[in-house]
């Protein structure tokens, strides 16, 4: 520390001291108060070039002198630059990003990158409607542009007349004529239809808004009255012994589905090490093996934790891989859990037909199966707490009408990215509104194919797993529930899980999960009709559960917003009102981001981004209503392998020695088996040709929009052209280098 000087007095240190701390090429400032407010000195240092410090006695308290003013707004003056640095740098970033972007050339009508359930001819004509509706919002600013300059500021008298009488209004140019012509076609033709689906629109809108808000009110009235599901007869596992035979403890069938898991390195999952010792991190990354986690491990091995009778116990690994390694390593893995000691049989299809459904049917079908009263069911990438069976079993005791229990989901990797953020605010959302109001007061929510138990006998009355469709655990729930099971769902038992981190992989899942409950509607709705349920049951299922939800919701979403709010600015007299266009959906988007609080600052985020994703979803819903494409395969979500900060620590106060030995797979054994293993397909990000095509059209119809001087629809578009942008050049999600 370099010696301090006096500036104004030898007088012992008191007071306020600011200190500035200037280290290039970023400046840090920070102000340390004391508790004396009678005298105040300062103290100034830069760069580690040497630090400077005085003092001056003040009484009384009478204000601070102009030298101290001058220090304080110099501290302003540095925190400001610091942020723009921080702006600039960001920028730079961006038109980087950019501009590798469109160099690589890399588009969405790549095989690779396109949801194989996607048409391509649906995706071309869809695209091409796109373009259409982009060139002639061109064609119109241009119009529009030289009338404004031309002094023609239309209001409705003027229009009248102009329609009317053309010659009146002072037309007799060529330009003038066309004008003229264009704008009696918009009066006459184009405006009437164009607000009619305006109106009809925004009464969807208005429909699905209710249903929002009614589903708030009743998680609201949920937390109010503390309702919460509670078993029968609960198991008093302090008294018993789990080693001693479990008398009381029913009988559980594990299956975990899973298809071409593969590793990722140690760098992504142990991104959290910093926050913890170097000890904790050497122990984990031992557990772990070579410092690399794997999807299969990680389930696998928290399934195997899971705190019940191991005699009571089977756990089934479903393997679909087509990789020939894949298969050894899944394989060797639940050897060696059986080595210690673990109920865990490895199952793999030669033909992989259905799917998951398929996969999930295949192990149905086993003789031992009949002796298991109960299937839970997890993803690779799920990983249940150990008492996980403990707090979702007992609610079945004595309650012969329950066919499913269904637990919550968490995120390892919620705050990767700004992706995982939306996502993240969108399942909240889901588990805690609407999976918990639906399951409290209608005893029915939509399964969501992992991290639930249900009765097999509930599953066998349904009629087992169906290959019809890619929501085979909606399809099941479905019939379940015509046949009158009832469901449960526990918002304070969660399983942990991943988040997609690309858009890419984000995008494909959303495609699957929208197109498939139009496949799944067009099956079903006969035998909803059919069904010996009441009326309101029927009603829901057919009105909120399908139309509504799945339906209605997308077409609106996309259609409102990115088709004909920016029509209306090429032609005024259809008209949307502001509170369509920002308030309601501003009150909509923070009823969604109330389950997770936490997430408030990406309240602006989120609402653009859910118009955004509405192409997709529209997209998705045509090509599922109406059979187009390859609309029945399936399209697996990849994920990272991660593990959560508390996994680390708890691998670390446990090391069981299965763990040690089941993640350090035999490499060499794999190598024999496959001398040559194909090579994996290497990540890209990509561009977006619908996403920019409707930046762009967004975009010019805020200008045109300036025009009209419409100050909320100006920056309503503006902002969701940009967010358009940033999603057509793939800025949002993971980028790879």
């Amino acid at each position: 520390m370099a010696p301090s000087f006096d500036w104004w007095g030898k007088d012992a240190h008191r007071g306020t001291s600011v200190i500035v701390k200037m280290e290039n090429p970023n400046w840090s400032i920070s102000e340390i108060s004391s508790p004396d407010d009678d005298d105040e000195d300062y103290g100034v240092g830069g760069g580690g070039q040497g630090e400077f410090a005085g003092g001056g006695a003040r009484k009384g308290g009478r204000g601070k002198n102009a030298k101290q003013i001058t220090w304080v707004l110099l501290l302003k003056a540095h925190r400001a630059a610091g942020c723009l640095t921080s702006l600039a740098s960001a920028a730079v970033g961006l038109a980087s990003a950019v501009r590798r972007r469109v160099a690589s050339g890399r588009t969405d009508s790549d095989a690779a990158s396109s949801p194989p359930e996607e048409s391509p001819v649906l995706r071309t004509r869809f695209y091409s409607c796109i373009k259409v509706f982009l060139w002639l919002s061109l064609l119109l600013l241009g119009f529009e542009v030289a009338a404004y300059a031309k002094g023609w500021h239309l209001g409705a008298a003027e229009l009248q007349r102009l329609v009317l009488l053309p010659s009146s209004f002072g037309v007799r140019g060529l330009f003038e004529s066309r004008y003229s012509d264009w704008v009696r076609i918009r009066v006459e033709y184009i405006a009437p239809p164009l607000q009619f689906l305006a109106d009809a629109c925004v009464i969807l809108f208005l429909i699905q808004s209710a249903d929002r808000l009614i589903l708030c009110l009743g998680c609201f009235w949920i937390r109010y009255k503390n309702i919460k599901p509670v078993p029968k007869q609960a198991i008093e596992s302090e008294s018993k012994d789990l080693e001693s035979g479990g008398e009381d403890f029913l009988m559980v069938l594990v299956q975990i589905p899973m298809c071409n898991e593969k590793e990722v390195s140690s760098a992504k999952v142990f991104d959290v090490t910093n926050r913890i010792p170097r000890l904790f991190v050497a122990k984990a990354k031992v557990c772990f093996g070579f410092g690399m986690s794997q999807v299969y491990q990680q389930s696998i091995a928290a399934v195997c934790n899971l705190d019940w009778p191991r005699s009571n116990i089977l756990v089934q690994v479903l393997d679909d891989s087509d990789d020939a390694t894949t298969q050894a390593l899944i394989k060797e893995e639940v050897e060696k859990w059986q080595q210690n000691g673990a109920h865990i049989l490895y199952r793999h299809r030669v033909i992989r037909q259905g799917y998951k459904a398929g996969n999930l049917k295949s192990a149905m079908n086993c003789s031992y199966v009949k002796d298991y009263e109960f299937v839970a069911i997890f993803d690779a990438d799920f990983q249940p707490a150990p008492d996980f069976l403990k707090r979702t079993i007992p609610h079945f005791k004595n309650n012969e009408e329950l066919g499913l229990v269904q637990a919550r989901w968490s995120f390892v990797n919620k705050d990767e990215n700004l992706l995982t953020r939306l996502q993240n605010i969108n399942l909240c959302f889901h588990f805690e509104v609407e999976q918990q109001v639906n399951g409290v007061f209608l005893n029915f929510f939509g399964f969501n194919g992992t991290a639930g138990v249900w009765r097999i006998k509930a599953l066998e009355d349904a009629g087992g797993w169906l290959e019809r469709t890619t929501v085979e655990d909606m399809d099941i729930a479905v019939r379940a529930h015509l046949k009158g099971w009832k469901f449960i769902f526990l918002n304070d038992v969660e399983c942990q899980c991943e988040l997609p981190e690309s858009y890419e992989a984000y995008r494909k899942q959303q495609h699957r999960w929208h197109s498939g409950p139009m496949q799944l509607f067009r099956l079903c709705l006969p035998d909803i009709i059919r069904s010996k349920i009441g009326f309101w049951k029927k009603s829901n299922l057919i009105f909120l559960f399908f139309l509504l939800r799945k339906l209605i919701l997308p077409f609106y979403s996309f259609t409102l917003f990115c088709i004909i709010l920016p029509m209306t600015m090429f032609v005024p007299e259809a008209e949307l009102p502001a509170w369509i266009v920002c308030y309601i959906p501003a009150t909509m988007s923070f009823l969604n981001i109330l389950p997770a609080p936490r997430s408030f600052p990406f309240i602006v985020p989120y609402l653009l981004f859910e118009n955004t994703m509405s192409v997709t979803k529209f997209n998705a819903m045509i090509s599922g209503l109406f059979q187009l494409g390859s609309a029945y395969e399936w399209v697996d979500t990849k994920k990272s392998g991660r593990s959560s900060e508390g996994d680390l620590y708890s691998l670390v106060e446990k090391e069981p020695q299965q763990q040690r030995g089941a993640s350090a797979p035999d490499l060499e054994a794999v190598v024999e088996l496959e001398p040559q293993p194909k090579k994996s397909k290497k990540k890209h990000n990509r561009i977006y040709r619908k996403e920019l095509a409707l930046a762009f059209l967004l975009l010019t119809a805020s200008a045109r929009s300036l025009l009209s001087a419409q100050g909320i629809h100006f920056y309503f578009l503006l902002f969701q052209g940009i967010s358009f942008l940033l999603v057509g050049l793939d800025l949002i999600g993971e980028q790879i280098e």
